[in-house]
């Protein structure tokens, strides 16, 4: 089954058909700016001319940097607060003409890693974190996803965890390499302790860099691993998830 996977986040915006039976992508992926404001008219807009450019007509599924239920957005850390209680399933899916399934995009991200890439197989508890605009988290327990854990949010040291140890973060702070992975491994050990996972997967953009970064989070006892589907990760499991291929609790 070919399905379109959009991957929306709060700086860029990409797409690309998938196969679903794979998780590899069918063409050379788009991507385009995050429209700023990232108001709902112009996001939908941005989908539009995403699916245009593969001449998509059909199954389409795309994520959202946000609580998610229902095809509802119910926050907006990093895009335009107009989102919140903005049916986006309906939105997106009046802007391509069919149905289109709207999911958390570290919870897409997870999904496609534990079926295709670093958590295939694993069947303890693993805990997907993407490094991008924000911190997105998706947590898995016995192969099933809890749904829009939004781990980023967290406070440390009196401050919300994305605004220190993001790649936004690093970018803003012009942080060199350790000092960046030092607010990780303070964020990431905050997270062993309320979550005890097994397995952590590190993914968004920077994850491409991982041996910069990944090899200096030394004071966690799960193991660490760069996602194998590396950004590519939401597109894929927006896919899915409109394939009906995502389980959740």
């Amino acid at each position: 089954m070919h399905v379109l996977g959009i991957d929306i986040g709060g700086s860029g915006m990409k797409a690309a058909p998938v196969d679903v039976a794979t998780g590899k992508l069918l063409d050379e992926r788009q991507k385009i700016a995050t429209p700023q404001p990232a108001t709902p008219a112009a996001v939908a807009d941005v989908v539009r001319e995403l699916a245009g450019a593969f001449g998509w007509k059909g199954v389409t599924g795309a994520t959202f940097p946000g609580v998610v239920t229902s095809g509802t957005i119910r926050t907006a850390a990093n895009v335009d607060h107009a989102w919140i209680g903005t049916d986006a399933a309906k939105l997106f899916g009046n802007a391509l003409g069919g149905d289109v399934t709207v999911l958390n995009d570290a919870d897409a991200a997870g999904i496609a890693e534990m079926t295709f890439g670093a958590g295939k197989g694993e069947h303890g508890t693993v805990l997907m974190l993407t490094f991008g605009t924000g911190i997105g988290s998706a947590l898995f327990t016995g192969g099933l996803l809890v749904p829009n854990t939004e781990f980023g949010h967290i406070e440390i040291g009196g401050h919300e965890a994305e605004k220190r140890a993001s790649e936004r973060a690093k970018d803003l702070h012009n942080l060199s390499w350790s000092k960046w992975a030092g607010r990780v491994d303070e964020y990431v050990q905050q997270m062993e302790a309320l979550l005890a996972p097994d397995l952590i997967i590190v993914g968004g953009g920077i994850s491409k860099e991982s041996d910069k970064w990944v090899p200096q989070l030394t004071h966690v006892r799960a193991r660490i691993v760069p996602a194998a589907l590396l950004n590519d990760a939401g597109i894929v499991g927006a896919a899915m998830a409109a394939a009906g291929i995502a389980t959740t609790r």
